[in-house]
């Protein structure tokens, strides 16, 4: 079989988005999203197929992060289950009803949080983690990413910072429950809009798998202020991008 030559367009960008996403607990889907739209593949194909590489992908990176220590189990479940549920749902939505006027609501949330946790890197403040429960972050955050392509980390990661969580956890927590979240948007996108695109998909796969444990190890041995003013710029940067189109 021929091997279309954009598969390793697909296989480049892969790399490069798991590559952040595993070291900064985000921007896999929202960067994949962005640049298969603009190959112009409409909304629901884009999501379909940047969930079905996340499948492989996300495995990968919550296994790496689980070896390398970067995972709270407890508030690992809190997040998945909901994100499940909310993911299903926010799939479903996404073939019948027009919830793009979301966007520019959530970017604009996330840039206050993204602009607090620069803040509070540079001040170095540092405080008692705040356990409450997380079951209404992670049903939000699983609808938005497949309404919207992505985001499970843009919402979940900074959040957790936020609560003044270790980044590492924060960000080896996210990455492992996002596989939960990725195989359940999937499965609703396979039953309502098949299987297609499947070099996409491929290449996507195929990159994230390879770039997942490197990007693990990295965030072990990032220092935590470095890491969270990192995750801080980011997230800024995405939600200008969002803002301003």
């Amino acid at each position: 079989m021929d091997i279309p030559p954009e598969f390793f367009v697909f296989v480049a960008i892969g790399l490069a988005a798991q590559t952040v996403d595993g070291a900064l607990g985000m921007a896999y889907g929202v960067t994949s999203s962005s640049l298969l739209l603009a190959f112009g593949l409409p909304p629901a194909l884009a999501s379909a197929s940047v969930h079905a590489a996340e499948v492989a992908t996300t495995g990968v990176s919550g296994l790496s992060h689980g070896l390398f220590g970067n995972i709270d189990r407890g508030l690992l479940w809190q997040l998945a289950l909901p994100g499940v549920a909310g993911g299903a749902l926010g799939a479903w939505f996404l073939g019948s009803v027009d919830l793009a006027w979301l966007r520019p609501l959530v970017a604009a949330y996330l840039l206050l949080l993204g602009l607090l946790l620069v803040l509070r890197a540079f001040r170095g403040r540092r405080a008692e983690a705040r356990r409450g429960t997380a079951l209404p972050l992670g049903f939000g955050a699983g609808f938005l990413d497949a309404v919207g392509g992505g985001g499970w980390g843009s919402m979940i990661t900074p959040h957790l910072m936020a609560r003044h969580i270790e980044p590492r956890f924060a960000i080896g927590t996210a990455n492992a429950a996002e596989f939960f979240v990725s195989a359940a948007i999937s499965a609703v996108f396979v039953a309502t809009l098949g299987i297609s695109h499947v070099h996409v998909v491929a290449g996507l796969l195929v990159g994230g798998v390879v770039a997942a444990p490197f990007a693990a190890w990295l965030t072990r041995r990032l220092p935590a202020r470095p890491l969270m003013a990192a995750v801080g710029v980011l997230v800024v940067l995405l939600s200008l991008y969002n803002l301003s189109r």
